[in-house]
């Protein structure tokens, strides 16, 4: 490419196609939102209600990964109060866990993200 076909390119103008900032700036990091998680974390898990089932383990904040095509996490408001035996089942295994058999979880209880809207608006957070 000669030098007056760089000039009449208008470098400044042209798309960003990777979506990252200019090289040396820094990429604005999303802040956690502590006090809605901790809120979340008081709750109750959202099936064992929704389910009658019992909770046996201490509510986890899940954010919401059905359906979701990108490597980021969604934001802290969307998550949603599960036991660890739906969340992680680590050490309550007597429930399906999200984590473990995410296909089986969203079958048996639809998708994690249903849960979000209607469960949090009945809130105070």
């Amino acid at each position: 490419m000669s030098i007056t076909t760089l000039k009449s390119l208008n470098f400044h103008t042209m798309t960003n196609l990777a979506g990252r900032p200019p090289t040396g700036q820094k990429i604005k990091v999303k802040k956690k939102d502590t006090k809605y998680l901790q809120a979340i974390r008081e709750m109750p898990c959202c099936v064992c209600q929704r389910f009658g089932e019992s909770q046996n383990s201490p509510t986890t904040a899940h954010h919401p990964i059905h359906d979701r095509f990108s490597t980021e996490k969604r934001p802290d408001s969307t998550a949603i109060p599960l036991c660890e035996g739906h969340h992680q089942g680590l050490w309550d295994q007597t429930k399906i866990a999200l984590h473990k058999e995410t296909k089986l979880w969203r079958e048996t209880y639809g998708p994690d993200y249903s849960y979000s809207p209607g469960f949090v608006q009945d809130t105070d957070i």
